[in-house]
C-alpha cells in the first residue's frame, strides 16, 4: 500500500531534479560535446593507385612507454600487426602497408601535410585498390598489463574513388640485382592500351631498359634481369577506346652488394699540399665499411698521422709527402657483402709547378695601344727529394713544362681576334675600354694548378674643369651657370655643395647630357654654401671647377640657442620657418593594434616658395594628461603612425612636427584624445551578464517550485474534505474561533481519554491534529 502523500512527494522531487538537470546541461554541454567528438571515426578518401596514412595515436598508462602490440583490423579481420619489431601482413596487403617512419632528428614520427606529428600506431597504405574501401580499426594491446587494452582504439573509414579503367594498380617492389621484378597493372576493359613510364620517360625512349622488359596482355610489366640502374618510379597509364585515361605507379628498389665501379690506374697527388684519394663505388643497402690496402697490406688511416678517412670512404691527406706514394686498393662492404676489391691504383707524388716569370701586378695603357704580359713556369725539382723518391721507387718529375693558359678573373672572354698567346705571353692589340680588368696566368700539371694575376687599366684623357661659375639664389634654391673646359661628346656634369660650417659634400647629378646650368633645391634659407662643378665623360671623372660661395635669401630658421632637434616639450619653442606651414588635420582613429595618428603635409609659407619641399620628415610627439613633457616620440617619412601601449582612462595630447630642408621645423596644433576604460567596461558587462543569467536561473527554479507548492496545496485541501477511517481530520474548533494567525495559536489541551494520531508529513508541516473520536 502506498503511504498517503507519497505521490506528491515524488512529483516534487522530480520537478527539482528537472531544474538541476537543466542547470547541469547548460554548464556542461560543451564538455559533453567534446567527449562525443572524440568518439567520432575519421573518414579518409583516396583514389586507385594513391596512398593514404591512417594516423593512430598511442596512449600509454601514466604517459610511460611500455611494450605494446599494434593491430589493424578491417571489418573484423586483421590485415596488419606489429610487435617488438616484427611485422605481419595479410594476403592482399603484403608490400603495401607499413608503419610510418621514425624521424631520429626530431625524435618523433614524420609529419604529414598538416604538420601534425603521426602517432606511434600510424600506418601507410600504398597502391590503393577498390577492394581497400571499408572500415578499419586501430587497436593497441599491452601484453604486460591488465587490462591490456586501455583506452586505445580508433576507427577509420576509407572511401576509394575507383577509376573506370584500372582494377589492380602496381605496388612497390624490392628485388636483388639480376632477379626479376613484376608490376601489376590490370585493366577492367578489354581493348584498353597500357603505356609504361620510368621517372616520367616512356619505355620506348629507354632502349637499355625496354630490351629487358616485357608487357603482358593484361598490362602488367616484368623486368628481367634487373640492373643496379633500374631503381625509380614506374608508372602505368591505361587508355580505353574512348580516349579516357587513368594512371598509377610504384617504386622499384634494386639491392646489390657493394661494388667498385671505377678505378683509375694512376692518381697524382701534389707534394706538400692536401690531397684526396677516392674510391668510386655503389652500394644498396648503403655502405657499412670500407677497407683500404697499400702495397698489399692493410692501410689503416687511423694509425697514419695526417691521413683521415672521410664519410664517403675517401682518403684525405692533410699534407702529401713522398711516403704516401704506392699501390692502393679499396674494398667496400654493405649488409649484403662486397663484390670484391678495386683494381690497383698507383698513387704518384707530383710536385706542383712554379712560376719562373710572372706578369706585373698592374699595367696601364691607352685606348688603341698594344700590351704584352709575360708568363712562364716549370716543374718543381728538389734534388734532396729526388734521391728519397728513387729509394722508394717513385718516378722522377715529369719533363717539359706545365700547361700555360690565360683567363679573365671575372669570367669574361679575352678578345680572340685581338689577342694571341706565344710561349705563355699574352698579347692584346688595339686595346678597348672593355679590356679593363684582372687577368690570370694559369700553370697546371697532373698534381695541381697555380695562378698569377695582373690588372690592366685603361688610361684616358680627362675632361677639363668648367669655369666662370655664376649663381643666383632664392630662399631654398641656388641656380648655377658655367662654361665647359672644351666641348666633347657625351659630356656630363655633377654639382657638389655643402654648408659653410659642414665638412660633408652632397652631390646633384645632372641628367641632361651637355647642359651648362643647374638648380640646387631644398636648401636652408639664410645659409651660406660652397659649390663646385665636376665634369665627366665616357672615360671617367674629370676636374673640379673652382669653388664659389653663395648665400640663400631669408633668415636662418635657427638661432644659436635653438636646438635643431625636436624638443621634449610640447610648448616649443620652434624657429620660424619661411619654407613651409605646419602639418594640417591631425586625427587619431582606433586601430586593431593601437591608435593610428594621421595628418596632411604642410603647405608653402611664402610666395617665393611655390611648393612644399618633397624631402620632409615628421616627428610625432605625445604627452599624457595636462603635462607638457613628452612621454613618446617617433620619426617617420609617412603621414601616419601607429601608436601602441596607451593606458586606458587617460587623456593624451598629440602634436606633429615637420622637419624640412636644413632642419626647418614647423609644428601642428594639438589633438586631444581620451582613451576609454575598456577593461572596466568589459568587467561591468561581464557582471551584468552573470547577474542576468543568475536571475533567469532563479526565475526558472521559482517557477517550478511554485508549481510544486500549488500541487501540494491542492492535494491537501482535497484530503481535508474526506474522512479517513472514522477519524476526523481538520482544524480543531478552538483554532477556528480565534482570529489570530495560525502561528500565534497555542496548542489546545488534549484530554487524556483521547488518542491522538501522529500527523503525516504530507500535510506540509502545518499544525494539524487527528483524534480517534472526532471530539476535543
Amino acid at each position: 500500500m502506498v503511504p498517503p502523500g507519497s505521490a506528491p512527494r515524488r512529483r516534487r522531487v522530480k520537478d527539482i531534479a528537472c531544474v538541476l538537470l537543466v542547470f547541469v546541461a547548460c554548464s556542461s554541454g560543451p564538455s559533453s560535446a567534446l567527449l562525443d567528438d572524440e568518439k567520432q571515426p575519421t573518414f579518409l578518401t583516396a583514389s586507385v593507385g594513391e596512398s593514404v596514412v591512417f594516423n593512430c595515436q598511442v596512449e600509454f598508462p601514466h604517459d610511460i612507454a611500455i611494450p605494446y602490440i599494434l593491430r589493424w583490423n578491417k571489418e573484423g579481420n586483421t590485415v596488419f600487426s606489429w610487435y617488438d619489431g616484427v611485422m605481419t601482413s595479410s594476403e592482399g596487403y603484403a608490400g603495401r602497408v607499413s608503419r610510418v617512419a621514425w624521424d631520429h632528428q626530431l625524435q618523433q614520427y614524420y609529419t604529414g601535410v598538416n604538420h601534425q606529428a603521426y602517432g606511434k600506431g600510424a600506418v601507410n597504405l600504398t597502391s590503393i585498390r577498390e577492394s581497400d574501401q571499408g572500415w578499419y580499426e586501430c587497436r593497441i594491446y599491452f601484453p604486460n598489463r591488465t587490462p591490456n587494452t586501455g583506452r586505445n582504439g580508433t576507427w577509420f573509414h576509407l572511401t576509394v574513388d575507383g577509376g573506370t579503367l584500372l582494377a589492380i594498380p602496381p605496388i612497390n617492389q624490392t628485388t636483388m640485382e639480376g632477379e626479376s621484378a613484376h608490376f601489376k597493372c590490370v585493366t577492367k576493359e578489354e581493348g584498353a592500351t597500357v603505356t609504361w613510364y620510368k621517372d616520367g620517360v616512356q619505355f620506348s625512349e629507354l632502349p637499355s631498359l625496354s630490351s629487358r622488359s616485357r608487357i603482358s596482355s593484361d598490362g602488367s610489366l616484368t623486368i628481367s634481369p634487373t640492373d643496379m640502374g633500374d631503381p625509380g618510379y614506374y608508372n602505368c597509364e591505361v587508355t580505353n577506346e574512348m580516349g579516357e585515361k587513368q594512371s598509377a605507379g610504384a617504386h622499384l628498389n634494386v639491392e646489390y652488394k657493394a661494388k667498385v665501379i671505377y678505378s683509375p690506374s694512376e692518381q697524382h697527388l701534389p707534394h706538400g699540399r692536401p690531397g684526396l684519394l677516392d674510391c668510386h663505388f655503389r652500394a644498396n643497402p648503403p655502405l657499412t665499411y670500407l677497407r683500404w690496402e697499400k702495397d698489399g697490406f692493410l692501410f689503416d688511416p687511423y694509425n697514419v698521422q695526417g691521413v683521415f678517412l672521410m664519410h664517403n670512404g675517401s682518403l684525405y691527406f692533410n699534407k702529401v709527402d713522398s711516403s704516401h706514394g704506392g699501390m692502393y686498393t679499396c674494398i667496400p662492404y654493405n649488409e649484403l657483402g662486397t663484390e670484391g676489391p678495386s683494381l690497383p691504383m698507383r698513387v704518384l707524388i707530383t710536385r706542383p709547378p712554379v712560376f719562373t716569370i710572372k706578369p706585373n701586378n698592374l699595367y696601364v695603357r691607352k685606348i688603341g695601344e698594344t700590351i704584352s704580359m709575360p708568363c712562364d713556369a716549370r716543374h718543381d725539382v728538389d734534388e734532396s727529394a729526388l734521391t728519397a723518391d728513387a729509394e722508394l721507387g717513385v718516378p722522377p718529375p715529369l719533363s717539359g713544362k706545365p700547361v700555360l693558359s690565360w683567363t679573365r678573373k671575372d669570367g669574361a672572354l679575352i678578345p680572340h681576334a685581338r689577342s694571341s698567346i706565344s710561349g705563355g705571353n699574352l698579347t692584346i692589340v688595339n686595346i678597348q675600354k672593355e679590356d679593363r680588368g684582372f687577368y690570370q696566368c694559369v700553370a697546371s700539371n697532373e698534381a695541381s694548378t697555380i695562378t698569377a694575376e695582373a690588372e690592366l687599366m685603361i688610361e684616358n684623357v680627362a675632361p677639363r674643369a668648367p669655369y666662370n661659375l655664376t649663381a643666383n639664389s632664392t630662399l631654398t634654391t641656388i641656380s648655377l651657370r658655367w662654361v665647359p673646359g672644351y666641348r666633347k661628346p657625351k659630356q656630363e656634369y655633377s654639382v657638389w655643395y655643402r654648408r659653410e660650417d659642414s665638412s660633408e659634400w652632397k652631390t646633384l647629378k645632372i641628367l641632361s647630357v651637355g647642359t651648362r646650368e643647374a638648380v640646387v633645391p631644398n636648401l636652408n634659407p639664410g645659409t651660406t654654401y660652397d659649390i663646385m662643378v665636376l665634369s665627366q665623360d665616357v672615360h671617367g671623372d674629370g676636374m673640379f671647377s673652382k669653388a664659389i660661395r653663395v648665400r640663400t635669401k631669408g633668415i636662418s630658421p635657427y638661432s644659436a640657442n635653438t636646438s635643431k632637434r625636436v624638443l621634449n616639450d610640447l610648448s616649443g619653442p620652434f624657429g620660424f620657418s619661411e619654407v613651409m606651414g605646419p602639418p594640417k588635420n591631425v586625427t587619431v582613429t582606433v586601430h586593431s593594434e593601437g591608435y593610428l595618428v594621421s595628418w596632411e603635409p604642410p603647405e608653402p609659407n611664402t610666395i617665393d616658395v611655390q611648393e612644399t619641399p618633397a624631402q620632409l620628415v615628421y616627428t610625432l610627439r605625445w604627452a599624457q594628461g595636462s603635462q607638457e613633457h613628452v612621454i613618446g616620440k617617433a620619426e617617420t617619412a609617412d603621414t601616419s603612425f601607429l601608436v601602441k601601449g596607451l593606458e586606458e582612462d587617460q587623456t593624451y595630447h598629440f602634436q606633429v612636427v615637420a622637419i624640412g630642408p636644413g632642419d626647418a621645423l614647423s609644428a601642428s596644433s594639438r589633438f586631444v584624445l581620451h582613451v576609454p576604460p575598456y577593461r572596466r567596461m568589459k568587467a561591468i558587462m561581464v557582471g551584468v551578464l552573470v547577474g542576468v543569467s543568475f536571475l533567469l536561473l532563479a526565475a526558472v527554479a521559482s517557477y517550478f517550485g511554485r508549481r510544486a507548492f500549488l500541487r501540494h496545496q491542492k492535494n491537501s485541501d482535497r484530503k481535508s474534505r474526506q474522512g479517513h477511517g472514522g477519524c476526523t481530520i481538520g482544524i480543531p474548533p478552538a483554532m477556528k474561533k480565534t482570529a489570530e494567525p495560525l502561528y500565534m495559536i497555542k496548542q489546545p489541551t488534549v484530554s487524556t481519554t483521547m488518542t491522538p494520531f501522529e500527523c503525516n508529513d504530507d500535510l506540509g508541516g502545518s499544525i494539524w491534529s487527528c483524534y480517534s473520536d472526532g471530539h476535543m
